[in-house]
């Protein structure tokens, strides 16, 4: 599934083509992870696009439609938010309209510059609506502090807060949005933590070894595009580079670079969790 980096490098790229354009039309493909798509196909077309932003791993785009000819010319612009989540296999890219598109292509969203916002979805587990502005926090408002702006005290006062496992803290979208499996492994390896600690049990010293690692392996991801694993590209259709520089995740088996050890792989709040044993210290057993 595509995490925080993934999903920061794609609006990054839909930043690019997106703002000041128009929406002129919508084509719908399979509709079953739209909620309301008659919505879509009422409000996106005429829409005028201001902003794109990240909100965890939701993509977030700022529309303005103008009022309808028949209301009185001193009304104001509505606003809506065009929500997209990209699942486990969703790809949000911009494309001329001429352009031959993959199979599993579901919307096409033409601009006023004969572009195309595309979004294909094999699996189609993930999600797309539009809402009045002042609805959208219904969807985003649950979701926990973001990794990359939180400060070190916030982040630490919410570690200590959980009795859960460090790992199913980190994962958890209510207490830090954005964080997945991959980000999270790699950066609990880079702060020599064991995915099965106590998150309340970690010392002050530890959280603060972890926040450093989670943030500084967020932006590297970031800027190194993302990990291209299975099906991830960025706005341009272009793969990432950081799953070359993983040092934990998936490597089971494998030495690990920093101490030889080989890499194993526990469960761990129902998520493969990938560590060294020799730099990641299990949390010792009680005696009964």
């Amino acid at each position: 599934m595509p995490e925080l980096p993934e999903v920061e490098t794609v609006v990054r790229g839909l930043q690019v083509h997106l703002p000041g354009r128009t929406i002129a039309a919508i084509r719908l493909g399979k509709t079953d992870f739209i909620d309301n798509p008659a919505a879509l196909e009422e409000i996106l077309p005429g829409s005028r696009i201001l902003s794109v932003h990240r909100h965890g791993k939701f993509i977030v785009v700022h529309l303005e439609k103008p009022p309808a000819s028949q209301a009185p010319a001193e009304s104001s612009p509505a606003r809506f938010d065009f929500i997209v989540h990209l699942g486990m296999t969703g790809n949000l890219v911009v494309r001329p309209a001429s352009a031959p598109f993959p199979p599993h292509t579901h919307a096409w969203i033409s601009l006023d510059n004969e572009k195309e916002l595309r979004y294909t979805d094999p699996r189609r587990f993930g999600r797309m609506l539009v809402l009045p502005q002042n609805e959208t926090a219904q969807i985003l408002g649950p979701l926990g502090l973001d990794p990359l702006e939180a400060t070190e005290e916030q982040f630490r006062n919410k570690v200590q807060s959980k009795r859960a496992r460090i790992k199913a803290v980190l994962l958890d979208q209510r207490a830090f949005r954005g964080m997945g499996n991959i980000y999270t492994d790699e950066s609990l390896w880079r702060a020599r933590i064991h995915p099965a600690r106590l998150a309340a049990n970690l010392t002050r010293q530890e959280i603060a070894r972890l926040y450093c690692a989670a943030q500084s392996i967020l932006r590297e991801a970031i800027r190194l595009g993302g990990s291209s694993i299975s099906d991830y590209v960025n706005a341009d259709g272009q793969p990432g580079e950081f799953q070359i520089r993983h040092r934990v995740y998936d490597r089971e088996g494998k030495k690990c670079s920093r101490c030889a050890a080989r890499i194993r792989r526990i469960i761990v709040a129902g998520r493969s969790s990938y560590f060294c044993p020799r730099c990641q210290r299990a949390p010792r057993q009680k005696k009964k």
